[in-house]
């Protein structure tokens, strides 16, 4: 794994030879990850078991998103993911499909067969197609107890430390390459649900006018879904040697300071927390994926000026 470097610059000839898959790609990532590769000119299947793209539309045009091609499918179902592997030529898998931990914790069969099957289903067509990049997938935050341990506590965390046990085996018997990452407390326009969300919904809310508090304190890692969308891009173009993981880098922001970023970018916003830090770590272990990261001041300008173009 390259580090100190930032993505290598590509022609248009090495982009449009790649043929890329984003699984999940109308969440919140995969409609970065979806725009990210469309701008490039880089040719995208987006995968998704839903239909609504409103978070594709919310941070990039559709002129830029045309050369799309959509598929509707079901990340459970094998044949979903090696078919559209098969049928599109795919070389680039970013794999985002989940359920996050509210979702998890309401129906935990379901979600072991979409995030723990999903990805054993993805890395089975890798392995079936000769899949010679390595597979970029979402890992999370939450493998890891409040000190740091790798001890998750939601059963959202046990799928993804499974995921990340799925990635050593694929390579170690198969030589299905990969690298996961763990963002933290993604934020951006699109990030509307999970755990994590509220400050990008105090933004939201702020813009509108009306009050938000959130719903913890502390200290977190902020990452921006501009950075990390690029940041699956570059793993995925990454040398194929192994079965990594890593946590994304950043500083810990305060939610105190984030607030008064906020309040210094929407005069008059009128947001509020609750005191209780989240259950993790201020700052994500090493090693940390070395990738550009934007700015936070920057992030909440962006963020709340593609949201008031929404009121």
């Amino acid at each position: 794994m390259p580090r100190g470097t930032s993505t290598p610059s590509r022609s248009l000839s090495t982009k449009t030879s790649e043929q890329w898959l984003v699984t999940g790609a109308l969440g919140c990532l995969g409609a970065w990850t979806v725009a990210t590769l469309a701008r490039e000119g880089a040719a995208v299947v987006a995968l998704d078991l839903g239909s609504d793209r409103r978070r594709l539309h919310l941070i990039a045009s559709k002129d830029e998103l045309a050369p799309v091609t959509f598929v509707r499918g079901d990340i459970t179902e094998s044949k979903t993911i090696s078919h559209t592997v098969a049928d599109h030529g795919i070389t680039h898998i970013v794999h985002l499909a989940a359920l996050q931990v509210p979702f998890c914790k309401a129906d935990p069969v379901l979600g072991a067969q979409v995030n723990v099957t999903g990805t054993v289903n993805v890395f089975e067509a890798a392995k079936q197609h000769g899949l010679a990049a390595p597979i970029a997938y979402a890992s999370s935050a939450a493998v890891y107890d409040r000190h740091g341990a790798v001890a998750p506590r939601t059963l959202y965390g046990v799928f993804k430390l499974a995921n990340e046990g799925t990635g050593r085996v694929y390579w170690q018997e198969d030589g299905v390459a990969s690298v996961g990452l763990r963002p933290f407390s993604v934020y951006g326009p699109g990030r509307d649900q999970g755990i994590t969300a509220g400050p990008t919904l105090a933004i939201d809310a702020a813009v509108r006018g009306q009050p938000y508090r959130i719903a913890f304190g502390g200290r977190t890692q902020l990452h921006y879904a501009a950075d990390v969308a690029r940041a699956f891009v570059q793993a995925a173009r990454s040398p194929a040697d192994g079965a990594h993981a890593f946590s994304l880098g950043g500083p810990p922001t305060a939610i105190a300071d984030f607030v008064t970023a906020v309040e210094a970018e929407i005069p008059g916003a009128e947001i509020t927390f609750d005191e209780a830090p989240l259950p993790f770590p201020d700052k994500l272990p090493a090693p940390s994926f070395d990738t550009p990261l934007t700015p936070l001041e920057q992030g909440i300008r962006e963020t709340a000026e593609v949201l008031r173009g929404v009121i």
